[in-house]
C-alpha cells in the first residue's frame, strides 16, 4: 500500500470533505425530486488540480466539486392556439381534453381553458366563463 500523504479528511481546512457532502445532499435531493427519475445515475466527481511553483518545491493546489444531477422530467400538455379581439396571437393550456368542449368538477363547470362557467353552489354563470 502506498504511504499516505494527506488526510482527504483535512486537506484544505475540510474542505474537500464539506464539499462533498454538499454535492451530495445536492444528489440525494435530486433523487427524492418526484420530478426526476430515481434510477438515473447520479456522480460526484472530486478535482484537485495542482500546479509546481519555479522552484518546483511548492505544489499550489485548487478543490474542485461537482455533482451531475438528473434532469427534470418532461411535463405534456396541449396548448389551445388562438386570436384575442385586436387578433394577436394568444395560447392557454387544454384543460377539458377537447377544445370547445366543456367538463365538470366537483364544484362547477368549466370551459376548455379551466376558467369556471357555472357555479354548483351559487347556481349561476360565473363572470370568467361568460365571454
Amino acid at each position: 500500500m502506498a504511504e499516505r500523504i494527506v488526510n482527504l479528511e483535512e486537506l484544505a481546512g475540510g474542505a474537500l470533505t464539506e464539499r462533498v457532502n454538499q454535492e451530495m445532499l445536492k444528489v440525494l435531493s435530486n433523487i427524492a425530486d418526484p420530478n426526476t427519475d430515481p434510477s438515473k445515475v447520479r456522480t460526484i466527481t472530486a478535482t484537485l488540480k495542482i500546479s509546481g511553483d519555479k522552484e518546483r518545491n511548492i505544489g499550489n493546489t485548487l478543490v474542485e466539486v461537482k455533482s451531475k444531477l438528473a434532469p427534470a422530467e418532461e411535463a405534456a400538455f396541449k396548448m389551445i392556439i388562438d386570436r384575442d379581439s385586436n387578433g394577436k396571437i394568444t395560447g392557454a393550456e387544454l384543460k377539458s381534453g377537447v377544445r370547445g368542449q366543456t367538463y365538470m368538477e366537483e364544484d362547477g363547470v368549466y370551459d376548455d381553458r379551466g376558467e369556471k362557467v357555472y357555479d354548483f353552489r351559487t347556481k349561476q354563470t360565473t363572470s370568467e366563463g361568460a365571454k
